[in-house]
């Protein structure tokens, strides 16, 4: 019997953990395909929501934030890409160069979601691909835009969101939802609003978690 399990994703494009954390969690579900059925909901979460308009340089950023030397971030670097390549995820050469306010990333999430099955995780992996995988500036629309297309979404309906405040509200709240609840770093992974998982996890500690979090449930005792 497959279960069936509500998880809500909440990261932010910003994060290179977010994506580690994403592809290790879709290589766990791979593994537990006809014991587990997902319904994932990606929810935002903004590192640096005050961020102005042209972004900052990566390494002063980190500097300023997490007082860490330019060797320190370098080892943390490579980390992430070991840690990506083992999952699937190829991150830029180099790192990102600079970070940027990813609010209308968000916006469009939030939209993508009503655009049918699996649209929205198409759209935060081609938004993640181009932030953490080619370090575009993902505060451009015509970045957004081709992330769109290349998740198969509408460009024209989300031009329309991008060139309007739509969705900024709902986004928000969501955002102090998140925070309210007790989630200050990113990813968090909860499933069926009770169970939280932190950090870019190992596939085997998703696997793990979402086996026994699923022998727990009312689907899973009964089978």
């Amino acid at each position: 019997m497959t279960t069936a399990l509500k998880i809500d994703f909440v990261s932010d494009i910003a994060c290179p953990w977010c994506a580690v954390g994403l592809y290790s969690l879709e290589k766990a579900l791979t593994r537990l395909q006809g014991e587990v059925q997902a319904e994932l909901h990606f929810q935002p979460f903004e590192l640096n929501p005050h961020m102005p308009a042209g972004g900052q340089d990566l390494t002063e950023h980190i500097t300023e934030k997490y007082g860490s030397t330019p060797e320190q971030q370098a080892l943390m670097r490579e980390n992430i890409r070991q840690r990506g390549a083992e999952v699937g995820f190829a991150f830029a050469p180099g790192g990102r160069g600079r970070v940027y306010n990813t609010f209308n990333a968000h916006r469009l999430l939030h939209w993508a979601a009503a655009q049918g099955e699996g649209k929205q995780r198409a759209l935060k992996k081609a938004l993640l691909a181009s932030y953490q995988g080619r370090a575009e500036c993902i505060e451009d629309d015509a970045v957004l835009l081709q992330a769109v297309q290349d998740a198969g979404l509408p460009v024209d309906a989300a031009r329309e969101v991008l060139a309007s405040q739509a969705f900024a509200d709902e986004v928000r709240a969501q955002e102090r939802y998140y925070q309210q609840a007790g989630i200050h770093s990113v990813p968090a992974v909860i499933i069926n609003d009770r169970h939280l998982l932190s950090g870019g996890q190992p596939a085997e500690v998703f696997e793990q978690a979402l086996r026994q979090i699923a022998a727990q449930s009312p689907q899973g005792a009964e089978a």
